[in-house]
């Protein structure tokens, strides 16, 4: 089955970093675009970014860009999500998934269990 582990949240101060990776199994993984989406308390679900299959093509809404970068080691079966520059603002739970890739925008298909990002001082 599809299996997506989401690692690397916790508690950070604004201005600061974190990288969250997501580890997938259960799937042919490089055929896969995968997707970062979020949720914060009180508020629907929304996508952050997504990545083709090939590592090339990358979507990102314009809360994020400049501030957060979305990569991936196909030979790892791991997609990553820089955060750099956190703001308050990002505090959500952070989710990966499989994802269906529609020009500029990523859908999630099926999810990890998610991640917490916590930005405070």
């Amino acid at each position: 089955q599809v299996q997506l582990v989401e690692s690397g949240g916790g508690l950070v101060q604004p201005g600061g970093s974190l990288r969250l990776s997501c580890a997938a199994s259960g799937f042919t993984f490089q055929y896969y675009t995968i997707g970062w989406f979020r949720q914060a308390p009180g508020k629907e679900r929304e996508e952050v970014s997504c990545i083709r299959s090939s590592g090339s093509s990358t979507y990102y809404i314009d809360a994020v860009k400049g501030r957060f970068t979305i990569s991936r080691d196909n030979a790892k079966n791991t997609v990553y999500l820089q955060m750099n520059s956190l703001k308050p603002e990002d505090t959500a739970v952070y989710y990966c998934a499989t994802a269906q890739f529609f020009s500029t925008r990523c859908n999630g298909v099926d999810w990890g269990k998610g991640t917490l990002v916590t930005v405070s001082s």
